[in-house]
């Protein structure tokens, strides 16, 4: 099993992670962030990845510092799981869409961080949940998984269905890409031999 269990505790937050990336969709959420916990249940229930993620952080002062350490430690889970990308499809890609919104989500477990955003939200807030908190998730998520994600909204006008298609789309292009490709057998998918 491609399993990893990650903490993180700073002055700003205390996280606890664990990841399956041969789950079936059970998450166990609670970051405090109603809207965000949403969010996180869309990558592992269209990942078809168990999440379970415990989140304290100083939400008094918003929800920031809470987001984007989750987003590094989920990172830190899913570079722990993967492991040495050998047998792995690599790359993965969805399009996925909620009514008029309509997003795409390219992955490559590159080795190297890249998060290119392309998210035109319509409002600022969804709820309490201000949207340059999803840009901050994805950017910790990135830089600590050591993954190039394109991440593009290509429609819609509610900014809650697009950013529920963004994280349903990360969700079922990390299924892809982190699938063992039975003809690969054990080798890395890079001409460079590693990853």
């Amino acid at each position: 099993m491609r399993t990893a269990q990650v903490s993180r505790q700073t002055a700003e937050t205390r996280i606890e992670v664990a990841l399956n990336l041969d789950g079936t969709g059970v998450s166990r959420l609670s970051t405090g962030i109603g809207f965000f916990d949403h969010m996180l249940d869309q990558i592992a229930r269209h990942g078809a990845v168990d999440l379970d993620v415990h989140a304290e952080g100083d939400l008094h002062i918003d929800g920031h510092h809470t987001v984007e350490d989750v987003g590094i430690t989920v990172g830190q889970a899913l570079a722990q799981a993967i492991g040495d990308k050998k047998g792995i499809r690599r790359y993965g890609h969805a399009y996925v869409p909620l009514d008029e919104a309509l997003s795409r989500v390219v992955i490559d477990f590159s080795g190297r961080p890249g998060l290119i955003w392309n998210v035109p939200f319509t409002r600022g807030m969804i709820g309490v949940f201000d949207v340059d908190l999803a840009h901050e998730f994805f950017q910790g998520l990135v830089n600590h998984a050591f993954i190039t994600i394109h991440v593009d909204n290509l429609r819609g006008e509610n900014a809650h269905h697009q950013c529920e298609t963004v994280f349903k789309a990360f969700g079922r292009a990390l299924r892809a890409a982190a699938e063992v490709d039975p003809r690969l057998g054990q080798a890395v998918p890079s001409t460079k031999g590693s990853l």
